[in-house]
């Protein structure tokens, strides 16, 4: 990248090698995660919420902090943040393997989620610093498609270690990717500040966390209590007391960590829209299909991760053909067509799934993960095409953060709506049953935990079990189904004139901005949205 001075360029590949590392144990966290959830209660036991929380605890504490993990790293240093996030991510991984309960394992994966949001937000900062010009364009390809790798091959290799050791060895494998990226290339990376940084905004961090947390909360804990008892009312209450506050003080704060001003634009408000449609049609199925292949349909770990690679695979390539074809249409008529594509996947799906998976879920799969992958790797080029240059850096932070926070968001929202469907699905079918034991039933069908379903219903046939599942599983896909068209007809009615911009933004938002907000890195980001900072 820099043949006049080899050290120096030596170092650099060290340095961007060892954030690919830490890169690369994020998603394979995520979704590793999601296969080894029935592995995980099996061993440990655990109530369905306790299940939920595996994934959503993790999820929970990347998106709510990753803001804030951003202004810390501008303030206090990249390479500090970068290495505090690594070092905390490979002792948690550490500490899951030796997990005795699932509490534990549930309170360390929200640890870890705090640990990746330091370690992504220090380490695309520190790129920005380490990286100019087309050398900074390669490096952040080079971070996409690390990221696509882990998405892509993390079931896969989640079923693998589970089949040959035992769940264990996934969080041991995000250990030792940790270690190696803190062992070869922190002792490298240049420290780097932003003498300008702002404080951290306290009041808006912990009022947006409490707001994400109580919601979560509540959606969890919904399916076994009931939407109307005491502890969810008073929880989804306090989650919009807080969303309130949030809104309030960061109107009134003179450097907000989120500018709200920013949704007076129209067409900023549509680009919301993309990452949330790829939280209902792509994101929620990494998680809710490996618990379905695993827990309902039988399959083992190894045969669920080869199957998910329908899903995944597509974000490999996908992303780099629809930036390509932003020479000759725009980037926000790509993205409607990729989520009418995704919607049409997701309605095959729901007929292929009416009884046990096979191989004619493969078409629908490969369809929606190609639909999600057209505005995947556009979507961070829109977000600052949309608003004025001196407000780009804001705008990829607010960006950013709808797309990480609104996962977690999206997975509890899934997660619930499956056990209800399951729960009206059941009483319908056995209506003699105990109310209590039918809820419970049907939160457990939801995690994919047919065998303690069975157990709390005896008198109800496994038969009737599972039926009673695809056809909730079924509706669920109707209804993600609806919601993806709805997010495509917003994306071409907000943003089918829109084009990625590749001007640049560095001479006026700055660098600071750059890194404070610099967001999760697509699977083969485009280089129309990569270019701005190379001029």
């Amino acid at each position: 990248m820099d043949s006049t001075n080899s050290p120096h360029s030596t170092r650099r590949l060290v340095v961007l090698a060892a954030i690919c590392m830490a890169a690369l144990a994020l998603p394979l966290a995520f979704s590793g995660g999601a296969v080894a959830t029935p592995a995980i209660g099996r061993d440990l036991g655990g109530g369905p919420v306790a299940m939920n929380w595996i994934t959503n605890a993790f999820m929970l504490g990347f998106g709510s902090l990753l803001m804030a993990a951003g202004t810390l790293a501008d303030r206090f240093g990249r390479k500090r943040v970068f290495a505090c996030g690594v070092a905390g991510f490979t002792l948690t991984s550490l500490a899951l393997g030796f997990a005795p309960s699932i509490v534990v394992v549930d309170l360390l994966r929200a640890a870890q989620g705090v640990a990746a949001a330091a370690t992504l937000a220090g380490g695309t900062a520190a790129l920005v610093q380490e990286f100019d010009g087309h050398a900074r364009t390669r490096a952040f390809s080079a971070l996409g498609t690390t990221f696509g790798i882990g998405l892509a091959f993390g079931p896969v290799l989640a079923g693998w270690l589970i089949a040959q050791f035992d769940w264990r060895a996934i969080f041991a494998t995000g250990a030792l990717a940790g270690a190696l990226s803190l062992g070869f290339g922190v002792p490298r990376m240049r420290e780097s500040r932003d003498p300008h940084a702002r404080q951290l905004d306290w009041v808006g961090t912990v009022t947006f966390t409490a707001a994400l947390t109580c919601f979560t909360c509540g959606v969890i804990e919904a399916p076994s209590r009931g939407w109307t008892s005491a502890a969810v009312v008073g929880l989804l209450a306090a989650s919009v007391a807080f969303a309130v506050a949030f809104v309030i003080v960061e109107t009134r704060v003179a450097r907000p960590m989120l500018d709200l001003s920013l949704f007076r634009y129209p067409r900023f408000v549509g680009v919301q829209v993309l990452p949330i449609a790829t939280c209902y049609c792509y994101i929620v199925l990494l998680v809710v299909l490996p618990l379905r292949f695993i827990g309902v349909d039988g399959y083992d770990e190894v045969h669920a991760g080869w199957l998910m690679l329908a899903l995944s695979v597509p974000m490999l390539i996908v992303p780099f053909v629809a930036a390509t074809l932003t020479r000759w249409m725009s980037a926000g008529a790509i993205s409607g067509i990729g989520l009418v594509i995704a919607a049409a996947g997701l309605y095959a799906l729901a007929g292929a799934l009416r009884t046990r998976a096979g191989a004619s879920a493969i078409g629908p799969m490969l369809a929606i993960g190609i639909g999600a992958g057209m505005p995947w790797g556009l979507m961070d080029g829109l977000s600052v095409s949309v608003v004025p240059k001196s407000r780009a850096g804001m705008a990829t932070g607010i960006f950013s953060t709808t797309r990480v926070a609104g996962e977690g968001v999206a997975l509890a929202v899934v997660s619930a709506l499956l056990a209800a469907l399951a729960q009206a699905r059941l009483r319908a079918a056995v209506p003699h049953a105990e109310p209590a034991a039918i809820a419970d039933a049907a939160a457990r069908l939801a995690t994919g935990d047919l065998a303690h379903a069975a157990a709390r219903l005896p008198d109800v046939a496994r038969a009737t079990l599972e039926a009673s599942y695809h056809a909730a599983f079924g509706r669920l896909l109707d209804g993600l189904t609806v919601v993806t068209l709805l997010c495509a007809l917003a994306a071409f009615a907000f943003l089918s004139r829109v084009r990625v911009q590749d001007e640049p933004v560095g001479a006026e938002a700055g660098n600071a901005h750059t890194a404070r907000s610099a967001p999760m890195p697509d699977v083969m980001q485009p280089v129309s949205e990569l270019s701005r900072d190379d001029h």
